[in-house]
């Protein structure tokens, strides 16, 4: 369910509204340069891995570190320095190469993205695949300032390091609050958590594993298994809890508040 809200949501979302002028060039982008009415001036030029890029007439530049605008001011003025009189210069990006994001965690396809210039997140999770069925109902947004883009291991790995942790909360944004849809930035990394979870075993229709929903009870978590079978007593209900390393096991009834990790064991009628 979430998956496919998630995509409808991209449907309806606002495009992302950063500049692509603004977009910062680095190693191994590729950019479209236009100079009017000097076709042998235009064309695709790479980015080297030392930020430079090969133009001709005005040899080896570095571009690396700039904006799209201000290489295209860069180009433009170092044509008009007796070369070229009033050019008029127009820089795109053919390909984005030097910069990513990182989507970790529970989704349909977990790995690296490359930003594009302006990327929020309902579009970073559709590119993944969008969410699994397992994921929770949180996203968290890692933004770190250290010049390197390789992505932490886990949340929990860059706590106390040099980075910005924001907290999404899904379900809100499934259901509209575009507010939620936070634009990112190059070298964000982005975490679905696994939902928490709770098991089902005994006299239920279908035993299994079943994401638990915060204030969930006995109740609504049966009727996630299917319900019980004619054979099974909601008097003989139990929950087996782990409590300090130990396994306990309590008589409940159904609307016993479940806890992440509880098994709810469904005995058969004695009669």
């Amino acid at each position: 369910m979430l998956i496919s809200l998630l995509l409808i949501a991209l449907q309806t979302a606002a495009p992302a509204t950063t500049d692509p002028g603004l977009y910062v060039v680095g190693a191994n982008d590729v950019l479209t340069v236009t100079v009017f009415n000097q076709p042998q001036l235009s064309g695709k030029f790479g980015v080297e891995a030392d930020g430079t890029l090969a133009f001709p007439l005005l040899g080896r530049r570095a571009v690396g570190g700039l904006s799209i605008r201000a290489v295209e001011d860069e180009i433009r003025r170092r044509l008009a320095g007796g070369y070229v009189k009033d050019p008029h210069v127009s820089v795109t990006m053919e390909q984005y190469r030097s910069q990513q994001i990182f989507v970790m965690g529970e989704v349909q396809r977990p790995g690296s993205l490359q930003f594009t210039g302006a990327m929020t997140l309902i579009e970073a999770l559709a590119r993944a695949g969008s969410t699994t069925e397992k994921a929770g109902a949180e996203a968290v947004i890692v933004r770190s300032h250290a010049a390197d883009s390789a992505p932490p291991a886990s949340p929990a790995a860059v706590e106390g390091a040099n980075a910005d942790t924001i907290h999404v909360n899904l379900r809100s944004l499934q259901t509209g609050e575009l507010t939620q849809n936070i634009a990112l930035r190059p070298g964000d990394t982005v975490f679905v958590p696994r939902a928490e979870t709770v098991f089902v075993l005994g006299q239920v229709r279908n035993a299994g594993e079943f994401v638990l929903r915060s204030g969930m009870t006995v109740r609504q978590v049966l009727a996630l298994a299917g319900g019980m079978t004619e054979r099974g007593s909601s008097r003989r209900v139990q929950i087996i809890r782990t409590v300090a390393g130990k396994e306990v096991t309590t008589d409940v009834n159904l609307q016993t508040k479940v806890q992440p990790g509880d098994t709810i064991m469904v005995r058969e009628r004695l009669f």
